[in-house]
């Protein structure tokens, strides 16, 4: 793998993990927070499947990698439904 995919997906994460801090700081008082928590857990989201697919290599493995993605999907939405409780 490459240095400058790395890097790419290293910066991506950057931006993600800014996008989930402004989103619990600035909008958790404009939007519903229903809305603000699944704007968190979908860049939660984002972010494992960078991970999953540039530093754990899973991009040479597309079966494996849509495995992950799908489970952590549904962990996401189960994490949801508690949130929504």
């Amino acid at each position: 793998m490459s240095t400058q995919v790395l890097l790419r997906a290293w910066l991506f994460l950057i931006g993600l993990s800014a996008a989930s801090a402004l989103v619990a700081h600035e909008l958790s008082d404009v939007l519903d927070r229903r809305l603000v928590g699944m704007l968190i857990l979908v860049l939660a989201f984002a972010k494992s499947r960078v991970i999953l697919t540039w530093y754990l290599g899973l991009s040479q493995a597309p079966s494996w990698r849509r495995g992950f993605q799908v489970v952590l999907g549904l962990y996401c939405c189960v994490l949801f439904g508690f949130y929504l409780l």
